[in-house]
């Protein structure tokens, strides 16, 4: 899911450096949350996975 989030982040600068505001933004939008979502995945594995083994 990080994956998706970089390639959407570097689309957006793409589009921005190009001039396509509107694409940038949405582009910019979507890695952000992908981003969240995976940093609450990632936690969730590291609370969870912890309380597993332990």
């Amino acid at each position: 899911m990080l994956h998706y989030a970089l390639v959407f982040l570097v689309v957006a600068l793409i589009a921005a450096a190009l001039g396509f505001g509107g694409l940038a933004g949405a582009a910019a939008g979507i890695a952000k949350i992908l981003f969240f979502v995976f940093l609450v995945l990632f936690v969730a594995s590291l609370l969870f996975g912890g309380l597993r083994r332990g």
